[in-house]
């Protein structure tokens, strides 16, 4: 395998990296002026008052990449763009769920445009809208630790470039500018006490970034195992999501049971920690898919399940490992 980037791209890249430094820069300015801050909660991992939006610096990447590409995936742009405002705008006032759910959805519809299938059956069209819709509440659910959402997203999308480079699935630049753009964010939020947060325009970003990728090579490809390349972010939410509800909790409402907030409220670990255990599992889980992403469908299906398996499993025994510590204290 080889990735030969030409003097002329490097520059281009420099060129982009430099914008993102500056235009990062900039919004801690705007930011910190019109006191677009977020103030610690309930479920909050943080007890300072902190910069939130931070994360528009990954929509920024984005269209960069689509004036630079001569305007390519014109859909999945105006996807991201859609929840990108909605989400940034939900961050400044707080829109009611149903303009959040709307734009979500019509996001979804998009994805779908640009990926394809629109001419699928329509219990398909009408199941994918809400899987998509899903997947961006997960990933925005997972976004509550400093480095947590920057680190793993590094190493996912590291993940798609890596096998990209290989199969030629899409244009590699979008993924290299948004990996640009999340070391730029790395700076300001991969510390002890983070300068500002990714907010929901990043984390929202990022999760219709990732859907793009992640169904674009499974279509792609024929490789159904790419489903993992995100599992370890999934296996915490949507267990978690079931934990709530068998206790007939409101899911809407703020909480402290994700096992991620259990490692750092209980076992006292550090953000930073608990973000590079979670970005390194996946990291293997990323080489596994590297291995085995063109083996045959049974093969692929067994390690699916077999992955989703062991990370259920280790979920529930650290999950009752800290209720009983819980409830001695």
């Amino acid at each position: 395998m080889k990735f030969i980037i030409e003097s002329s791209q490097i520059m281009v890249y420099t060129v982009v990296f430099c914008s993102l430094i500056a235009l990062a820069f900039i919004y801690l300015k705007v930011a910190d002026h019109f006191n677009i801050i977020d103030k610690p909660n309930q479920r909050s991992s943080h007890v300072e008052p902190t910069i939130r939006g931070g994360g528009i610096i990954f929509y920024l990447a984005i269209v960069l990449f689509y004036i630079l590409s001569d305007f390519k995936y014109t859909p999945f742009f105006l996807a991201v763009t859609l929840i990108a405002l909605v989400s940034f705008i939900d961050d400044l006032i707080m829109l009611s769920p149903k303009v959040r759910l709307i734009a979500h959805f019509t996001t979804a519809f998009l994805l779908i445009w640009q990926l394809g299938l629109l001419e699928s059956p329509i219990w398909l069209l009408l199941l994918i809208p809400i899987i998509i819709v899903g997947f961006f509440n997960l990933y925005n659910f997972m976004d509550g630790l400093n480095a947590m959402t920057g680190l793993y997203s590094i190493v996912v999308l590291s993940g798609f470039l890596w096998i990209n480079t290989i199969e030629h699935v899409m244009d590699s630049n979008l993924i290299i500018y948004v990996l640009l753009s999340l070391v730029v964010f790395g700076y300001f939020n991969f510390r002890k006490k983070a300068k500002c947060f990714a907010g929901d325009i990043g984390s929202m970003t990022l999760a219709t970034l990732l859907f793009f990728l992640g169904a674009k090579f499974i279509i792609t490809l024929q490789a159904p195992i790419f489903i993992l390349i995100i599992v370890v972010y999934g296996i915490d939410a949507c267990l978690t999501i079931f934990l709530r509800m068998s206790r007939k909790e409101k899911i809407s409402e703020a909480h402290r049971h994700h096992l991620y907030q259990k490692l750092v409220d209980v076992s006292k670990w550090s953000h930073l920690k608990v973000s590079g255990v979670y970005a390194f599992i996946q990291l293997l889980i990323v080489i596994l898919i590297y291995y085995f992403y063109k083996e045959n469908w049974t093969i692929q299906f067994s390690l699916i399940f077999s992955v989703i398996a062991l990370l259920a499993v280790v979920y529930f025994y650290a999950i009752r490992y800290y209720k009983r510590i819980e409830s001695k204290i």
